[in-house]
């Protein structure tokens, strides 16, 4: 009984176990994160304005923001969700997978998905966050279907 009993606190423990919420880490300090686009590595920066955590999946982050290539300047929303943690001494890295829609505004505007790598080291010291690297891995694709490119976009 004894073991069933504690079973069950540490199942529970896991299941209500909140994620903190990390929502300001998205906003890069309120700088634009850059990288490249397509075939030819244009550039493109994307800009996260306000990120908000999900208050029924505490996972998942709800962004929006806008992205600019050449003079291309395009509003989105969508979604950060974290997968899996891992945690050293010194070092944590969060994966997870992103998907973000443009507005519709023609042949240049679709979606952006992929996953995504943050990696940060935490100062005992000070009790905050440092050496903050965020990298987003994925595809484009325009609303029509004509368009698809591979992106790679991190803070800076």
């Amino acid at each position: 009984m004894k073991k069933l009993l504690l079973f069950l606190v540490l199942i529970s423990n896991f299941i209500f176990a909140q994620m903190p919420n990390i929502s300001n880490v998205w906003l890069n300090n309120s700088k634009a994160y850059s990288g490249t686009i397509g075939n030819k590595d244009q550039e493109i920066k994307l800009k996260i304005n306000i990120s908000e955590q999900n208050k029924k999946n505490d996972q998942e982050y709800f962004v929006s923001g806008y992205t600019l290539v050449d003079k291309n300047y395009t509003k989105f929303e969508g979604t950060l969700t974290i997968t899996k943690y891992k945690d050293a001494k010194k070092k944590g890295t969060v994966f997870g997978e992103y998907e973000f829609a443009e507005e519709n505004k023609g042949k240049h505007s679709g979606i952006f998905k992929g996953r995504f790598i943050y990696t940060f080291r935490w100062n005992k010291e000070t009790e905050k966050v440092e050496a903050q690297y965020i990298e987003l891995i994925g595809d484009w694709k325009s609303y029509d279907g004509t368009l698809d490119f591979k992106t790679r976009i991190k803070n800076q």
